[in-house]
């Protein structure tokens, strides 16, 4: 009976809130997921896996990239690679409507790794997670830019919207966060 308690009471508080005080500040987030009213935690959701962060937007040059992300996430989500898009009309290329912008996701581009709401991602309405993204490796000067944050929570690199997601570059980094335990 008492081992049934401790794992109980163990269980209790590994799922509390509490339980993610050893959160990395990148990932102490809330954000609601694109047409939907479900919120993510981004700490739950991707604490100790590497996380590609994108800056997305639906008419911009670089919205095709949506493709390259899909393939990326399809050939490295299984060994643990999490993927999010963040719509953004900071360089005034998004659809600004929400069914809008998750057509040209979910439809057009067959997108199934996690989308968000739109947010800003520079100047004084940057969106924290955009700011701190900001300090650490740059702040999106456009559209698509890709941030690799280890499993650590830490920035490994930023990309910026010419690099496609199948670059080699990018690429070999992702294996080498997936690869760090």
């Amino acid at each position: 009976m008492r081992l049934i308690l401790i794992t109980i009471a163990t269980w209790a508080a590994l799922s509390a809130p509490a339980a993610l005080g050893n959160c990395p500040a990148l990932l102490d987030h809330e954000i609601r997921k694109l047409r939907s009213d479900q919120s993510l935690n981004l700490c739950e959701a991707y604490r100790g896996k590497p996380l590609l962060i994108v800056n997305t937007a639906s008419h911009c040059g670089y919205t095709s990239q949506f493709r390259g992300l899909e393939s990326l996430y399809q050939q490295f989500k299984q060994d643990g690679l999490a993927v999010a898009g963040f719509p953004s009309d900071s360089f005034r290329q998004e659809a600004g409507d929400e069914e809008k912008i998750a057509t040209i996701c979910y439809v057009n581009y067959g997108v199934t790794f996690d989308m968000f709401t739109e947010v800003e991602v520079k100047g004084d309405r940057a969106h924290p997670l955009f700011v701190q993204l900001g300090a650490a490796a740059g702040a999106p000067r456009w559209n698509f830019n890709k941030y690799l944050i280890g499993r650590d929570g830490q920035v490994v690199k930023r990309w910026d919207s010419s690099t496609k997601p199948d670059d080699p570059e990018l690429l070999r980094a992702i294996e080498q966060a997936l690869a760090t335990q």
